[in-house]
């Protein structure tokens, strides 16, 4: 009798079942959509940023390395007044007025071509590392926006479920009322329409969950008809 039952209940689902299997999450991906959100993120996600300034600072070490070459270099000066004698017993090379002098740090000089090189690398280094967090963001944007289709789709058959066990129920009661059914079909019924209930509360949630964790990372909210 039992059995009997149940095949009753499939029979009595079998429209929705079979526009259960008309879904298909293949049909509800957009590439322009995908793209789309790409780019929102490249553009808002603020790790990104954070990732561009450090590679701009990198970059800065590169004029900042060139421009210390003049550090290789040392002026200084001597005054001395025209009313002294130009003979001086002490130094002899002495003259009256300003007196120039360079002197270049050879061991610096030596230095600084490596400096500027390793600054170089390091910036190449820099620019290879934005690349491949550009590479996993784009990986972790479509990882989400999928799994954000998945609960989406998932919430549409779950939904229609949940209206379908609701009919279902309501027709049966409406059967028990008039006797052509027993209690225990009709109980089993309600059974079945509070189970799908609680399915569909659950998938909600998924799917908040997952649309929140794509427009964290695209830097905007997604609109309801998306």
């Amino acid at each position: 009798m039992k059995i009997i039952k149940q095949i009753a209940l499939i029979i009595l689902l079998l429209p929705s079942t079979y526009t259960f299997a008309q879904e298909s999450v293949l049909s509800n991906i957009s590439t322009a959509e995908i793209e789309q959100y790409i780019a929102l993120a490249k553009q808002n996600y603020a790790k990104r940023k954070v990732k561009q300034a450090m590679t701009e600072s990198v970059k800065t070490g590169i004029s900042a390395a060139q421009a210390s070459y003049f550090d290789i270099f040392n002026v200084s000066y001597i005054y001395r007044p025209e009313n002294k004698a130009v003979i001086d017993p002490l130094n002899p090379y002495n003259i009256n007025g300003f007196q120039l002098g360079i002197n270049i740090n050879i061991g610096s000089l030596i230095q600084k071509p490596f400096i500027v090189k390793k600054a170089k690398a390091e910036y190449k280094v820099a620019q290879l590392e934005a690349l491949d967090f550009d590479n996993e963001l784009m990986l972790e944007v479509k990882k989400r926006y999928y799994d954000y289709i998945e609960q989406k789709t998932q919430l549409k058959i779950i939904t229609q479920s949940a209206l379908d066990s609701k009919g279902v129920a309501e027709s049966l009661r409406d059967k028990f009322e008039k006797g052509s059914i027993t209690l225990d079909v009709y109980n089993e019924s309600r059974i079945t329409q509070s189970e799908a209930t609680t399915i569909k509360i659950q998938t909600e949630i998924t799917y908040l969950k997952a649309k929140d964790l794509l427009e964290e990372i695209i830097g905007e909210k997604i609109a309801t008809g998306k």
